[in-house]
């Protein structure tokens, strides 16, 4: 199944919600997004996590391979309305600078950054190679962080309903997962030299209108970035009555856990 962000920016854009502080705050609690700090941030997409670190006082690239993605990162850092994502080669927006580059092959010096991020892609990745190119980037005892905030799908949750939903317009949808579905990730760092590997993980609730969360379902990859267009309308129509018959409060009230998982390179002896 071909999977194309493009289509889905403005969607995601505007609807995908920001990583929470509390994420941040744990992560510098471990020498990790501290001020000063070269951060290179791969699969960034419409910017969240780069400017979660930007905010912080980092300094940040930002890596994608989608345009469309990076456009509304770039735009967002610009001061308009919707959200992140940049241009080609390199350019700067909202503290972030932008490039045009696979996570596997970023064209950035080597041994120069404190730390590489991961934020809700590292699924899509040719892993050993991303693994083998963030060891390339990072300075001796440098950070690889990967962070995944996903809703909760409960029995009888809002999440578990429109993930039903979606699956029955999308079958094919594949079960990626994020950590705690790929313990194995640990196994593939651990096996290319990266040590020190401590994850966490805390649950957050975010609250959305209607409108807002049938915007993020549409970005979902096996909605918005899968889909034709007029299978997306009638998902998205669907999703609106399912939310009206059976979730009729607003906002709603979405759970989300957020797990991150933290890998030094090897310092230098």
């Amino acid at each position: 199944m071909a999977v194309n962000f493009g289509p889905t920016a403005h969607d995601y854009a505007r609807y995908r919600t920001e990583f929470p502080s509390d994420l941040f705050a744990r992560l510098a609690a471990l020498g990790v997004g501290l001020p000063g700090q070269r951060v290179v941030d791969v699969g960034t997409g419409t910017g969240v996590l780069a400017r979660g670190f930007a905010a912080a006082g980092c300094t940040v690239v930002g890596v994608d391979v989608a345009p469309e993605l990076l456009a509304k990162a770039e735009r967002h850092g610009a001061g308009a309305s919707e959200r992140p994502g940049a241009g080609a080669s390199e350019r700067h927006s909202g503290g972030v600078s932008y490039r045009r580059a696979p996570a596997e092959d970023t064209g950035l010096p080597g041994q120069a950054w404190d730390v590489v991020s991961a934020g809700q892609c590292w699924h899509w990745f040719d892993r050993p190679r991303a693994v083998a190119e963030a060891r390339r980037l990072l300075v001796p005892g440098g950070a690889l962080v990967i962070c995944y905030r996903d809703f909760s799908t409960g029995p009888g949750s809002v999440g578990a309903a429109s993930l039903d939903l979606a699956r029955a317009y999308n079958p094919d949808w594949p079960e990626a997962g994020g950590l705690a579905e790929n313990p194995h990730w640990r196994d593939e760092l651990a096996a290319a030299g990266f040590e020190g590997l401590h994850g966490f993980a805390f649950d957050t609730v975010v609250p959305f209108t209607h409108r807002a969360w049938r915007g993020r379902m549409r970005s979902a990859s096996g909605i918005g970035a899968t889909l034709p267009p007029d299978r997306i309308a009638a998902f998205d129509t669907d999703l609106a009555e399912l939310l009206r018959a059976r979730f009729p409060q607003e906002p709603l009230q979405i759970a989300h856990r957020i797990d991150a998982l933290v890998a030094r390179r090897p310092a230098d002896h």
